[in-house]
């Protein structure tokens, strides 16, 4: 009797425990001095965008598709949702927000920082997400 109440107990505590970092998983935590950098390169330059968009075509779009709708070839290799550039939930992120997951990564996501080492770079695919909205 004694061991099927600690059988009972570790498996509440241990499904209260899966539970809670499952679901901080979920949520993306953005350091507020990522939330409210500025972005210092020209989001409406020509050129800027075109190697914005190269960028993304080379790392990006394996995953999160041609139009960033998270359905690239190598989607349904990812276990997370990969979001949907175009929809509204994703576009209201600052800038910063966006560089932020994007140079450091987390779970399926890569750290870029070391695939695109360039800081400007980054900006420029944040840039090119940004053309992606419905």
């Amino acid at each position: 009797m004694k061991n099927s109440v600690i059988i009972i107990l570790l498996g509440i505590v241990s499904l209260g425990f899966y539970s809670f970092t499952h679901s901080y998983q979920d949520k993306w935590i953005v350091p507020d001095e990522y939330k409210n950098m500025k972005n210092p390169t020209d989001k409406t330059d020509k050129e800027n965008l075109a190697i914005g968009k190269t960028l993304y075509s080379k790392h990006c779009q394996s995953c999160h598709g041609k139009e960033g709708y998270g359905d690239g070839p190598k989607a349904k290799e990812q276990e997370g949702d990969l979001g949907d550039f175009s929809a509204a939930e994703c576009q209201v992120q600052s800038d910063g927000e966006m560089f932020y997951k994007s140079t450091f990564g987390r779970n399926d996501m890569p750290e870029f920082k070391k695939k695109i080492p360039n800081d400007e770079d980054r900006w420029l695919v944040v840039n090119y997400v940004r053309t992606l909205k419905q």
